[in-house]
């Protein structure tokens, strides 16, 4: 990225390339301002573990007041053409944007876009897309109303906390562990179709924050075992309903911090986590730890086929809750708007976001005349646990 200044007032803000050698401590403070949530009440603080691609400073000592960070990857589009191999475009995701409460206003958020914009169209990317929440509005006026972007998907973010006590899963369920070789060749077999699949699925499965894959088998509508024989069995020869999860370990990326809880909401909550401890037996709804920096973990790529699906979906995601004890203190997973095994996923409507955000923006004209950003919605996304 090359720099650019524009004047703000008496101060010059330029745009550039973050620093890792200099730039760290800037980054992380304005990390710390990050705020989620609506204002006046309880909101979710972000500590964020990785590097930015942009950021802005003012030359008055050279204090850094905003950065944005972005990341450019081949995914499939969920279109369908005469072919069987999934139609491909390069993305460019904006991962996030901050701006010190001090330099709002100002036009660096937009210059930061921009700038982020022109180094997606050097890497190649033809789309570039970003997740909000519905009522940021000064996000959609930015994004909608200044940058050109559409509003393009709902997705759910459904989040479950882990208690000391195990869930219990679907008895009529079987779960088993796969490989990460076996979990992409399934993968690849059966969803390589689905919007935002990404072509380097083997590289997000190898990843050490990757913490395996989850099968859930339902033989028939009584329940059954069910003998695993390889990948290619199972893709011959199918059960009945089926459903696959993965789980990544958001801690090692990232934390976050519930603040401005009262001291009796967190007394009570400490309360009912020390019950959960003692009486395991009795399946205390405890409330985790939230109010001091925790990790999460958040499952991807769960998809199923089969009448039962959705139950199966069920016992894999509270299998990976179970996993998460004494590492995590919730785990999420986010679903399209009509995704059918969302009804049976467990979760805390406190703690989940019923209708994300999902917004796109085509980068040049393109020389077919499809236009992804204004295509209709499938029934199923896979979301990159790389860009939570």
């Amino acid at each position: 990225m090359r720099a650019e200044e524009v004047l703000q007032g008496v101060a010059a803000v330029v745009i550039r390339k973050y620093d890792p050698k200099t730039d760290r401590d800037g980054t992380e403070a304005i990390d710390r301002e990050c705020e989620l949530g609506p204002p006046g009440g309880m909101s979710l603080h972000a500590d964020l573990l990785g590097d930015p691609v942009a950021e802005t400073s003012g030359p008055g000592g050279g204090r850094i007041v905003g950065l944005i960070r972005g990341t450019v990857k081949s995914v499939a589009t969920g279109e369908r053409r005469s072919t069987n191999a999934p139609t491909l475009a390069n993305v460019g995701y904006i991962l996030g944007l901050r701006v010190a409460v001090s330099h709002r206003r100002m036009g660096i958020a937009l210059m930061l876009v921009q700038q982020l914009e022109r180094w997606f169209v050097h890497e190649g990317a033809e789309y570039a897309y970003m997740a909000t929440d519905k009522s940021n509005e000064a996000s959609l006026r930015l994004f909608t109303g200044r940058c050109g972007y559409s509003k393009f998907r709902t997705p759910s973010l459904l989040v479950h906390p882990v208690h000391s006590h195990r869930l219990r899963p679907p008895r009529r369920a079987t779960v088993l562990t796969l490989s990460a070789h076996d979990a992409e060749r399934l993968y690849r077999a059966r969803f390589a179709h689905v919007e935002f699949f990404p072509s380097d699925i083997g590289h997000v499965l190898a990843n050490d924050l990757s913490r395996g894959t989850l099968l859930a088998v339902i033989v028939n509508s009584n329940g059954g075992s069910y003998e695993w024989r390889g990948v290619e069995h199972f893709l011959a020869s199918p059960p009945a309903s089926w459903a696959v999860a993965s789980a990544w370990d958001c801690g090692g990326v990232f934390r976050l911090e519930v603040r401005g809880a009262s001291r009796i909401r967190r007394l009570a909550a400490a309360a009912t986590r020390a019950l959960d401890r003692v009486a395991k037996w009795l399946r205390v709804p405890s409330v985790p730890d939230l109010f001091r920096p925790f990790a999460g973990w958040f499952v991807y790529g769960l998809a199923g086929e089969g009448p039962d699906a959705a139950t199966a979906a069920e016992a894999a995601f509270a299998s990976v809750v179970n996993m998460a004890r004494g590492e995590a203190a919730a785990v999420a997973v986010e679903v399209a708007a009509m995704d059918p095994l969302r009804g049976r996923i467990p979760h805390w409507r406190r703690l989940s976001c019923a209708e994300d955000l999902w917004c796109m923006k085509r980068l040049g004209d393109g020389a077919d005349g499809w236009d992804w950003a204004r295509s209709p919605p499938g029934r199923s996304i896979f979301v990159d646990p790389r860009e939570v």
